[in-house]
């Protein structure tokens, strides 16, 4: 098995209802096992036009899915709830990306693997950062609490929203959030 941590958002149809999808949907992936979930943040949109914030979250899975396997599984989720593809940060119902895959490097055409914007964004790092290993490094050799650290907070604002399953089964992890 390979800890992956995969990134959610959402800011149309209703965020908190879409991240709950979500995190039922990871849950039920073949394969794998849905760890931890952060609490959601909610933060202002980054993209085109005048959008609604985001609600931002980050799950931690063990899986025995390829990388790409992966992230069809994360994109086939997405369609499901509505994610439509048309212009680049543009508002959605859902975005699942894959931030980290075990100790992986990738770097193929559809996938970049760590996420190529994630030690620039506080609405991935801090939601991460609630449910990684202590000591969590990246592939590079950088570790999380520094990025955290030295990344800007921005207005980013950790809800106590909760997006666990409801039935999380046995083996589900809690930590108690590392953010400040």
């Amino acid at each position: 098995m390979t800890r992956a941590y995969i990134a959610l958002g959402s800011n149309l149809a209703e965020p908190l209802t879409q991240l709950r999808r979500a995190a039922i949907a990871l849950a039920d992936l073949a394969q794998t096992r849905l760890v931890a979930i952060s609490p959601a943040y909610r933060s202002a949109a980054v993209g085109p036009g005048d959008q609604p914030d985001y609600l931002n979250a980050a799950a931690s899975l063990e899986t025995t899915l390829a990388p790409i396997v992966l992230l069809d599984a994360l994109q086939a989720i997405e369609n499901q709830q509505g994610r439509e593809r048309e212009v680049r940060w543009a508002a959605r119902t859902l975005d699942l990306d894959i931030l980290l895959y075990g100790d992986r490097d990738i770097d193929e055409p559809r996938l970049r693997v760590p996420h190529p914007r994630l030690t620039e964004r506080d609405f991935v790092l801090l939601p991460l950062a609630d449910i990684a290993s202590e000591n969590l490094m990246l592939p590079d050799g950088r570790d999380l609490d520094t990025l955290v650290t030295r990344c800007p907070r921005g207005e980013l604002v950790r809800t106590e929203l909760d997006l666990a399953p409801i039935d999380q089964g046995p083996d589900w992890e809690t930590r108690p959030s590392r953010s400040t």
